[in-house]
């Protein structure tokens, strides 16, 4: 028999919860599958997936651009110090609530 080593790793309750009942339709315990992934990651001697960045349509990539932009200081924002201020500046431009 092989021997048997503990492996403890810490996640959040919401993704184990969904792991284990991903791999359980599977037949698999959780163990199963991290064993799984570890050998893989071993045979291929490195991740047994492909890393890269998720691709979005054009509204969304000009949307993380401009998000990036506020966050540098590129595009000033204005800012209200509270609600009736902000709607009063809506009311201002002719948009409709």
């Amino acid at each position: 028999m092989a021997n048997i080593a503990d492996l403890h790793i810490r996640i959040d309750s919401e993704t184990k919860t969904n792991a284990e009942q991903l791999y359980s339709a599977f037949g698999l315990t959780l163990s199963d599958a991290i064993t799984m992934f570890l050998r893989q990651s071993i045979f291929t001697r490195g991740l047994p997936f492909e890393l890269r960045q998720p691709k979005y349509n054009a509204e969304t990539e000009t949307a993380i651009q401009e998000a990036k932009d506020i966050m540098d200081g590129k595009i000033k924002t204005k800012s209200y110090t509270s609600l009736k201020e902000f709607y009063a500046d809506l009311e201002d431009d002719d948009v409709e609530i």
